[in-house]
Order: structure tokens, then C-alpha cells, then sequence
């Protein structure tokens, strides 16, 4: 994985890919999740990464976050550290809340009272202020999820690498909650967006979802993933049935 930081940090776009392959095992039995994937996310901008099971989704985000290595192809990363939102919120549950999010701080070496400033900034901006010294299991589902968040976005602002853009990568963070709770934290997550302006890749299988979220949806073809089809939202008004249409043909095409 390569590391371009030849252009001012303002024009970055915190990650490319370029030809990106991944398969798993050798010889006659490699399974191939991904195959010649050529993508990027622009500085600031909310890619929705749509498709079917299977389809290696969340194996790209594992390759930009650095938990695992392309097979083929680079990914040429220009943003501050990645951070991961999963679909379980994964808080350390011996921690408060403000404590699950000072932890990247702590470990980055941010001293105590800065990280605490930090902590109570972005508890405040996911709209938990007041709770921060509330143990995981004292929160409901959609509380966790906000702590996650505001813990990854700790995450992005590491003073390591202060200047490039953030990137947040986010794998169907939303679809263990229930439908209520969803909708309110999809709302959130478009405001907390807006007020950062931090980069999103943000994984689903939620047509509906990727339309309401994402500026962009990219949609991935069953294993192996490739970009089958892009739709800049905003320029789609029937980007739903379009979307779907595209989808279902991926799913029969694989079937077949």
C-alpha cells in the first residue's frame, strides 16, 4: 500500500483504488472476493457502497483500513489513520463513554486534559453530552452506535498525520438497530458529516439507505466485486428504481 502526498493536502482524495484485486487461498482452490476494482472517494465526500452478500464489500474496507493486504492492484492512501465503524458498536465495556472515546487519543499519546477536552467536543456533537460517564450497558443500541462514532472520529483527528483529509469507513453500522433507530442515526450521521467534513465509505445493502446517505453509490458485482455501475445522487431523481433494477441484475446474473 502506497502513500502520495506530492499535492496540497486541500486537493488529496484520501483514498484510490487502482486495479485492486484480492483473492483468498492459492492455486485452484483461491476464492476471489475482489478483481481490477478501481475506485476513489473524494476529500470530504460520502461514498455509498452498495451490493449483494458476498459481493467483497467489506473486504475493501479491511484493505484500506490496513487489516489486511491487496492481492493485485495498490490502494494509495492520503488521509489522516482511517477509522472503522462496524455493525456492533465493539465498546470496551470496563470503559465510560467518554473513556471508549478517549481511547485512540490515549494511545496516540494525546495528553490527559486534551483528550478529555476532545472526548466531551465529540460526545457533544453525536448528542451525548452529559453521559459520558455512562458504561456501555447502561446505553441503548443506538447510543453505543453514537459512542462508536464519536470514538472513530477521535480516531481521524489524530495529531499524527494533522493536515490530510479524514476518512471514515463504516460497515452497515446501522443494521442491527431497529427501524426507528436507524432512521434517527442516518439523520444524525448526515449532520455529523455536514460539520466535519469528514470523507465517508459507508458499506450497505440497503438501497433506500445508500440513496439517503451517499452523494455517490457504487455498486459492486457479486464475488468476484467489481464496479459494475456508479450514480452521482443528486443527478438521479429515480436513483432508487434504478439502483434496484441494477442490483437485481447482479443478483440473477450470479444466480444464473
Amino acid at each position: 500500500m502506497t502513500a502520495t502526498v506530492d499535492a496540497p493536502p486541500d486537493q488529496l482524495t484520501p483514498v484510490r483504488f487502482h486495479q485492486v484485486g484480492k483473492a483468498f487461498g492459492s492455486g485452484r482452490k483461491a476464492v476471489v472476493a475482489l478483481d481490477g476494482v478501481d475506485l476513489e472517494v473524494g476529500a470530504g465526500e460520502f461514498v455509498c457502497l452498495l451490493g449483494a452478500s458476498g459481493c467483497g464489500k467489506t473486504t475493501l474496507l479491511n484493505l484500506v483500513a490496513g487489516l489486511d493486504r491487496p492481492t493485485s492492484g495498490r490502494i494509495e492512501l492520503n488521509s489522516s489513520r482511517p477509522a472503522v465503524v462496524f455493525q456492533e458498536a465493539a465498546l470496551m465495556p470496563w470503559l465510560t463513554a467518554a473513556g471508549n472515546v478517549e481511547l485512540p487519543l490515549r494511545m496516540a499519546g494525546v495528553p490527559k486534559a486534551q483528550r478529555r477536552a476532545k472526548a466531551a467536543e465529540l460526545l457533544e456533537l453525536v448528542r451525548l453530552a452529559g453521559l459520558g460517564d455512562k458504561r456501555p450497558h447502561e446505553l441503548s443500541g443506538g447510543m453505543r452506535q453514537r459512542v462508536a462514532l464519536a470514538r472513530a472520529l477521535a480516531s481521524t483527528t489524530d495529531s499524527a498525520d494533522a493536515g490530510k483529509p479524514s476518512l471514515l469507513l463504516m460497515d452497515e453500522p446501522f443494521s442491527a438497530l431497529d427501524a426507528i433507530t436507524r432512521d434517527v442515526l442516518q439523520g444524525e450521521l448526515l449532520r455529523i458529516w455536514r460539520a466535519t467534513g469528514t470523507a465517508i465509505l459507508f458499506v450497505t445493502h440497503d438501497v433506500r439507505e445508500a440513496v439517503r446517505l451517499g452523494q455517490r453509490v457504487v455498486l459492486l458485482s457479486s464475488r468476484p466485486g467489481r464496479v459494475v455501475q456508479e450514480w452521482d445522487v443528486d443527478d438521479a431523481p429515480d436513483a432508487v428504481d434504478e439502483i434496484n433494477t441494477a442490483l437485481r441484475k447482479v443478483i440473477s446474473s450470479h444466480a444464473a
